[in-house]
């Protein structure tokens, strides 16, 4: 299926009834109707969980017209199907996801989804790289040619494990080796026991690590190292449609522990994720998320030190899918901000 194709799918849903986990309605509020949104996240201490409690946050300081409350799933790629699944009318979903499901690519070629939510604004850029437990005889991508290896390509069912499967497969790195597949919540300990040579591992925006990868730092015992990337993977991530290389001369984040025992320079990965809408939210609530993210950036930074600073609004921008439409809320706030592009399309809320 085309991208073409897809911006004539019915995108826009008819009107359905929302589980209640995903959609309260207009609460009654001091100042008049105040509207409830749960957005579907992805795990515990991921960014994605971050950011959006974040933005709760700001929310609860800063407006009175909306309430934020979020909920912990399976992560960027199972967002679409509960999102299509009616369970989410707002989720974090990464690009490639994105992309895999319009195309039907990926976990979509066999099980695709009949709806999409519409596009709203970046959040995040996660800068995905490798590290090895010390043990583990690991120095480099190359040696992982050989086979034999435990690896973490982070949890499945995250938009973050599909991009780096795509990216391990191309490589041809997957079937000689051993996947992990454990929760994220579930690897810290693992590591700790000894049960991974080398883990796929993210930070967001140069700024800190997950919270998740966090906790892997301090439960590994000072064990862990970054890996040199070798030619052949580091072409594997360009041949990626969904992956941005990104290169590090000096390592961005901080650890508990000296990684760069072995190399200095990172090669990493990049994912972008943002929040996405579908048509049972109204305008008013999506316009003001949009508020809050652009005009209260201090409070969101407060709560995530990580978040992208989008005071200047057009940085919203950055990720946009051009053959996917944009929630009108977006839209009209990008429209009174100067930022909006008339080759993009806005849609449509039942409203």
């Amino acid at each position: 299926m085309s991208n073409k194709d897809v911006s004539r799918r019915d995108v826009v849903k008819g009107a359905t009834t929302l589980g209640a986990i995903s959609m309260a309605g207009c609460l009654g509020g001091g100042g008049g109707d105040q509207y409830q949104m749960t957005i579907a996240g992805a795990g515990s201490g991921t960014s994605t969980e971050q950011a959006a409690q974040a933005l709760a946050r700001a929310a609860s300081q800063n407006s009175d017209s909306i309430s934020i409350t979020v909920q912990n799933t399976d992560g960027w790629t199972a967002n679409l199907y509960e999102f299509d699944n009616d369970n989410f009318g707002t989720v974090g979903v990464d690009n490639n996801s994105l992309s895999k499901a319009m195309n039907e690519e990926g976990p979509f070629a066999e099980d695709p989804v009949d709806s999409l939510p519409m596009q709203g604004f970046v959040f995040t850029s996660l800068e995905i790289h490798w590290v090895a437990m010390e043990g583990s005889d690991l120095e480099s991508t190359a040696d992982l040619q050989d086979g034999g290896y435990t690896i973490y390509p982070i949890q499945p069912g995250f938009g973050t494990r599909l991009l780096t499967e795509e990216v391990i497969r191309e490589a041809g790195l997957w079937d000689q080796n051993e996947i992990l597949n454990v929760d994220s919540s579930d690897i810290p300990g693992a590591v700790e026991e000894g049960r991974a040579d080398a883990l796929c591992v993210y930070g967001a925006n140069g700024v800190n690590l997950s919270s998740w990868v966090q906790e892997v730092d301090v439960r590994s015992n000072g064990g862990l190292y970054l890996m040199e990337v070798d030619d052949n993977f580091r072409q594997a991530i360009e041949n990626v449609p969904g992956a941005i290389l990104k290169e590090f001369d000096e390592y961005p984040y901080e650890w508990e522990q000296d990684v760069t025992t072995v190399t200095d320079t990172t090669t990493s990965w990049v994912l972008s994720g943002q929040w996405a809408f579908g048509p049972d939210v109204p305008a008013d609530a999506v316009k003001e998320v949009a508020r809050l993210s652009a005009e209260e950036h201090e409070s969101i930074r407060d709560a995530d030190p990580t978040a992208i600073d989008h005071s200047g609004v057009e940085s919203m921008t950055a990720a946009v899918i051009p053959d996917l439409e944009i929630h009108p809320g977006v839209a009209e706030y990008w429209q009174d901000n100067d930022v909006w592009n008339d080759e993009w399309t806005e849609g449509s809320t039942n409203e």
